[in-house]
């Protein structure tokens, strides 16, 4: 996929699988709700989850997005990079805002920084900076 394409397709997508790597080196693998803030992925979890003790040993990280049921119609983005952890709930809230309007529309706009507020104070914001994107996408073939 070109840029365009691979920005177009995230932006569809609603679930990220996240890896990170356990202390004896296995691949801790979650999924998780994101979204794009200033074009990266950005997600936010518990501070006391596994994906974080993982990422503060060690920031790598790699996240996946995929889609479609057949062969033809296989299309995915697999981002390798680095961790940027966000812990200072004043910095957490506009990400948790991000992630909660892009994948909860359903919350009333009164209700949103209530919500988001609430979730920066037991949160850490994780941003994935990239390293190395791969893409693919069955139906050009």
């Amino acid at each position: 996929m070109n840029a365009d394409e691979l920005t177009l397709f995230l932006a569809a997508q609603k679930s990220l699988q996240v890896g990170t790597l356990n202390r004896d080196g296995s691949v801790h693998l979650s999924t998780l709700w994101f979204a794009l803030v200033e074009g990266k992925i950005v997600f936010e979890t518990y501070t006391k989850s596994q994906k974080i003790v993982n990422l503060r040993r060690d920031p790598r990280i790699t996240v996946l997005a995929e889609d479609g049921r057949v062969y033809e119609e296989l299309r995915g983005v697999m981002i390798k990079g680095t961790a940027t952890l966000v812990d200072d709930p004043a910095d957490v809230h506009p990400l948790a805002r991000a992630v909660l309007t892009r994948n909860q529309p359903e919350i009333p706009p009164e209700l949103l920084e209530e919500a988001a507020k609430h979730m920066a104070t037991k949160r850490t914001a994780v941003i994935v900076e990239p390293a190395k994107t791969v893409s693919w996408d069955h139906t050009k073939l």
